[in-house]
Formats: structure tokens, sequence, C-alpha cells
């Protein structure tokens, strides 16, 4: 049986001149995604961005038959649509105002996994750059990080290969629908990744992998992320871009340095010296940089046995314990505290030793 608020999901991405921070607004302003195909024309008409045409389509059937026929290929080939309000939606993107208004994804990983990293680099690795992936993945196994790459040739294929070969759940974003794999000389390796991660796409089924959808899965790899990893990159492409796109979401960027004439190491020389990214030398620079290191955790509580807490500190302080982590944004509506109040008490909380602050504005408990 169809889903008609999936119905009207889907369909709200098919309409032209739609982009993610307007439809999101559209869903805002109307109360609902269900609301913006049922709201009139004048109303439509006085939201910001809004024209005839958009309106014309907006109150069009043609999308809508277009989203039905969606879900049968979603219903068949057993994908999970992911709105940007359902809970399951890579929490993440969320901070992100340019992040998918809805998501298609085929696989068994959590894609809010306490740690999350992403690999990125040139299409033509050298075997120095598939050693050095292979060892920086594994050096994450003990953190059980998720592999996050666009399965591209490269640095991505041997990221979520290297991933498979340490137990650790990989995630490749595509830029073209779940009908088909490119490059299709991966199409094995993206078959083991659905026992141990998945495959992830804002593009609906049908959707060829043309050049300009690359950009847009890059920013999705960016988005998902604590940190990127950039292994090999020539002084343009899209490894750069994506490294580009982090660092404008606020996420960690490291890179791998080379030698001054090698053509593959210019573009990660070039983001080191630019303070655009910071030196790893090693999966161990990263789990440093991170926080990710063991900490001794009965030694802290025992330390904070004596620590003093306003109310408004212990109050914050318990919605952070609650949750795996939790953004700033979050806390104070949970609080119904000042941002400038939740900001102080974050503050405290963390030189006490009782938080620990990640990227991405995000908090989590000790």
């Amino acid at each position: 049986m169809i889903s008609e608020l999936l119905k009207y999901q889907i369909a709200l991405t098919l309409i032209p001149g739609i982009g993610d921070v307007v439809g999101k607004k559209l869903v805002a302003y109307c109360g609902g995604v269900d609301a913006v195909f049922k709201e009139n024309r004048n109303a439509l008409l006085k939201i910001s961005g809004i024209g005839n045409a958009t309106v014309n389509s907006i109150l069009s059937s043609k999308v809508l038959h277009k989203a039905e026929e969606e879900i049968k290929f979603i219903e068949k080939n057993k994908i999970q649509p992911l709105f940007f309000t359902d809970k399951k939606y890579p929490a993440r993107l969320l901070n992100c105002e340019d992040s998918p208004l809805l998501l298609y994804y085929r696989g068994n990983a959590n894609l809010n996994a306490p740690r999350v990293i992403g690999f990125v680099g040139t299409r033509k690795a050298t075997s120095e750059g598939r050693a050095i992936c292979e060892r920086f993945v594994e050096g994450l196994k003990t953190k059980e990080a998720l592999i996050i790459s666009g399965l591209a040739y490269g640095i991505d294929s041997y990221a979520h290969k290297a991933a498979i070969n340490n137990g650790l759940a990989t995630i490749g974003v595509l830029g073209h629908g779940l009908d088909r794999i490119y490059p299709a000389q991966n199409r094995n390796l993206a078959s083991n990744m659905l026992s141990n991660g998945g495959l992830l796409t804002e593009f609906k089924s049908g959707t060829v992998p043309d050049r300009e959808n690359f950009p847009k899965r890059n920013r999705i790899v960016a988005g998902m992320c604590d940190a990127v990893v950039v292994i090999e990159s020539a002084k343009k492409g899209g490894a750069l871009i994506t490294a580009g796109l982090a660092n404008s979401y606020n996420r960690d960027v490291f890179a791998v340095p080379g030698r001054i004439n090698d053509e593959y190491s210019m573009g990660c020389n070039m983001l080191i010296k630019s303070n655009r990214a910071a030196l790893a030398e090693s999966a161990k620079d990263i789990a440093y940089i991170m926080g990710w290191d063991d900490v001794n955790v009965d030694v802290k509580k025992q330390r904070n046995l004596f620590v003093e807490l306003t109310d408004e500190q212990k109050l914050i302080c318990n919605i952070i314990e609650k949750t795996k982590e939790i953004s700033i944004d979050k806390l104070v509506i949970e609080s119904n505290l000042p941002s400038s109040k939740v900001s102080a008490a974050l503050l405290m909380l963390e030189f006490e030793g009782l938080i620990q602050s990640l990227p991405g504005k995000l908090y989590k408990a000790f």
C-alpha cells in the first residue's frame, strides 16, 4: 500500500525550482510536507522564492504520479527512504543548511554512528596511496568508526574494501539512483557493502551519473562525517571540493602529505600549507585530534564527585547524559534556556571534564 506521506515527501523533491533550502522552508511555512500540496495558490505565492511556475508545479498532479512510480521501485528493492524530519536521517547532515530533503538508503549500518570518518582522494591512486589508505582504515578498527566514501575508483574503493576487510561498516554515497552502480566494476564491492554498511543517495531511480551530480554527492560525504581524510589529490578535483565543503560545515579535515613534486601530493600539501587541513601520518593522529583516544573514565568520575553544579548546569548535563550526542540547538530547545546560558553551561561542564565537545557543534557525556 502506497504511503501517502512518502508520496508527498518524494514529490517535493521532484518540483522544478525547489531545492533543499526552499523545500525545507515550504514544509515549515505550511506546517507539513503534505500541507504544501494542499495549500492554496495565494498563500504559496506569499512565500519568498516561490513564483507562479513553481506554484503551478506544486498544484499539478504530475509530480505526485511520478512519486507513486518511485514508491513502487522503493518497495520492490527494499529501499529505506529517509526524509529530513525522520529520526533515522543522518543527524550530522541536519546541521548543514543544504542537506538533502530526502535520502534513499539500502543497507544495515547506523547512519548516526558515534564515530564517522570520510576518506577521499584521487581516482588514480598510487600503490603507496592504497597502502596508506588501508593502514589508516585498519588503525580505526579499535575506534569502530563508520567509513564513508563515494564508491569511485581509487582511494574511495580502497577505503571501502579496507573497511570490509577490517570488519568496519562502510557507506558508499552515490551520484545516481539505486537502480545502477557506477563505475560498473564496483558492483561486487557494492554488493559486499550491503551486508555491513550500505549505499546512500539523494537521487531517485533512473538518475544517471551526470557530472553535476558528484559535487552534490560530495556534500553528503562531507556533512555526514566527523572528519574527512584526504589521501592523494591533485591541485583540483573532487577530493578538494569535499574538503572545502567539510571546512564550511565546521568538520575536521586531515590530509596526508607527500613529496612536493608528486602530482597527487600537491592537493594535500596545499590543504596543509593553507591551514585547511591537519597533517596526518597515521590513524593515531586522527584519534588524538578528534578526542577518540581511550580515557580513564573512573578517574574522571571520582574527580567530578566533588563538582558543584548550578541548577542550569545540572539540567544541561542530565539532557546530554540521556543521549549519545546532541547539538547545541537541540539543547536550547529541550532545556528551554536562552542560548547564551546554554553556551555558558556547556563551557563550564567541559572545563570540569563532565562532557566532551565534538565536531559539528555536538556534545556528549564522558
